[in-house]
């Protein structure tokens, strides 16, 4: 299995997924190998067996330089790929990487490449380089393996050389696609072209929600029947009840997520200040980092409700679970979103949660309150209705965590299971 990052080092909602995903195959009786950029050391070895790809060679796997090329059509990407170039230039350099090192004895084995394992400015760099390394460690390990298992963008050209170099079955895992993260003017050429390759070249195409599918198909072009939906879960293994002590009487509304376009901060900000004009003793926070943070601090200020808003910034761990703790409401009102675990770790802490209709949770949870992303006046009404009547939020607290308590990472990784042995020949 190739991910990008694994807890409880994560900057976003795949982490949390991918450890998910692990534990829930071990109860099915499944083994995975977890390769990641950059490993802490500190990551739960008890799931999975952790391979650090900076501390990977990479090694001889085939008996020249031009094979290994030939074999996998991808070359080593330098540091002078900034700005990025198209994804189609990695397999257009080949031939010209070839000539330059007919001659030479110059070997890239043996080298280790140091990843960040983050999302910065040489990413597109990194994905390449990790391509490269996947591709080795494949081919270590590939007795050890039956199936390839890739989530996202970032893992698809690793796990498209490790198929090339070891003939085994790749199911690539689909958490979020381009068209989530903006609209279709604002496509990033570059990564949809890795998506569309990773999805033909393989097997199996999983996606987290039915609304991601369907985007997989109509979008990509990618055949109905080789893509399966399996929703995800919530793990509620070493699950406390927290008691943190309250500063403030006020009510707590918490949106908790990237502050970009993708999760509709600014939609929340404007709902927050329709319920303010109703009542009072009410506090909204956005927990959370992103591209549109120093925007939204100056929306809520033109406003006027900033003495009511409170931006925390980024939390991970027990961080996010005493936010669950002091909050009274949750919200999720994300433009586009293929999935989004948070609602269902709201209301596994007894938070009544509201969540946009246009996320792929909506179509397996019933006790979340559903609306449109830009009907704020309706936003609105139902942050005023779970405030304002106790027995009501008692009602969706109580319902809504007997049904996250249902969607378990088991009962999701039982159906991966399934596809796994659906394309092993």
């Amino acid at each position: 299995m190739f991910g990008w990052e694994f807890p409880p080092h994560i900057a976003g909602g795949l982490g949390t997924a991918c450890y998910g995903i692990v534990k829930g195959l071990v109860e099915n009786g499944v083994e995975t190998l977890f390769v990641m950029p950059s490993a802490s050391g500190d990551e739960d070895g008890s799931v999975a067996k952790i391979i650090n790809a900076s501390d990977v060679p990479v090694m001889s796997v085939a008996s020249s330089v031009d094979e290994f090329l030939d074999k996998v059509r991808f070359v080593r990407v330098g540091s002078n790929m900034i700005p990025y170039t198209n994804p189609d230039e990695f397999f257009e350099l080949v031939e010209a990487e070839k000539r330059r090192r007919e001659t030479s004895e110059d070997k890239i084995y043996g080298t280790k490449y140091r990843f960040s394992g983050k999302y910065g400015s040489n990413l597109m760099e990194e994905v390449a380089r990790y391509a490269m390394v996947g591709g080795t460690i494949a081919v270590e390990h590939k007795d050890e393996f039956d199936v390839i298992h890739a989530h996202d963008w970032l893992t698809y050209l690793a796990g498209i050389a490790a198929k090339e170099l070891t003939g085994k079955p790749l199911v690539v895992h689909v958490h979020a696609t381009s068209y989530d993260r903006g609209t279709e003017d604002m496509i990033d050429t570059r990564v949809y072209g890795i998506e569309k390759r990773g999805m033909e070249a393989a097997d199996k195409v999983m996606a987290v929600s039915d609304l991601t599918r369907n985007i997989v198909i109509n979008k990509y072009g990618i055949s109905p029947d080789k893509v399966v939906t399996v929703h995800n879960a919530v793990d509620f293994s070493g699950r406390e009840n927290l008691q943190v002590e309250r500063g403030v009487r006020d009510k707590v509304v918490t949106f908790l997520g990237r502050i970009t376009f993708q999760k509709g901060p600014e939609y929340f900000i404007e709902a927050a200040a329709k319920v303010l004009k109703r009542t009072t003793g009410v506090r909204f926070v956005m927990a959370g980092s992103g591209d549109m943070m120093n925007r939204c601090i100056r929306h809520a200020a033109r406003l006027g409700i900033s003495d009511r808003f409170h931006f925390t910034g980024f939390l991970r761990g027990a961080d996010v679970q005493k936010m669950f703790a002091l909050s009274d409401v949750y919200i999720m009102p994300s433009v586009s979103e293929p999935f989004g675990i948070s609602p269902l770790e709201a209301m596994r802490s007894n938070v009544p949660s509201i969540i946009s209709n246009q996320s792929g949770a909506a179509e397996v949870l019933r006790y979340a309150f559903k609306v449109d992303f830009w009907d704020v006046d309706a936003m609105a009404d139902d942050i005023y209705a779970l405030l304002s009547y106790p027995a009501l939020a008692d009602f969706a607290a109580r319902e809504g965590y007997e049904e996250v308590n249902r969607l378990k990472w088991n009962h999701a990784a039982a159906k991966m299971k399934k596809v796994y042995e659906s394309v092993i020949k």
